[in-house]
């Protein structure tokens, strides 16, 4: 069975996914997704790139994921979705870009800074 692999990565999380050939089953860290995400919102996010490229049901999908939260992890998984169909048929990647699918979102945390409470919070100042 041939596989195409693609990483996501969004804040800390970052996704292994695996695209094969199938009936569609998303397996994520080897739990089903509707179980790995009970949220339908999540799971509507997740299956964006394939309703966008109309290839619901082609595709089995096997995903390792690790750190960051819920939202990250699901957005990581979304990017690597995005990567490994763009591997499979790159005519598909105008499809994707359009949706603003293909970019992988920059934003992480800012790091704390010495002599601060915070990133930039800093500790209460007295005037007397």
């Amino acid at each position: 069975m041939q596989y195409i692999h693609a990483i996501g990565r969004r804040k800390t999380s970052i996704a292994r996914v695996y695209l094969s050939q199938g009936s569609g089953a998303i397996k994520i860290n080897d739990r089903t997704f509707e179980d790995y995400f009970p949220l339908e919102i999540k799971r509507i996010v997740l299956q964006e790139p394939l309703k966008v490229t109309a290839s619901e049901g082609q595709f089995d999908i096997k995903v390792n994921v690790k750190g960051g939260g819920v939202n990250g992890q699901c957005e990581a998984i979304r990017l690597g979705i995005t990567r490994a169909l763009v591997k499979f048929n790159a005519e598909l990647k105008p499809l994707l870009k359009e949706k603003d699918l293909t970019t992988r979102n920059p934003k992480m945390v800012e790091r704390k800074k010495f002599g601060k409470k915070k990133a930039r919070k800093s500790f209460q100042f007295s005037k007397r």
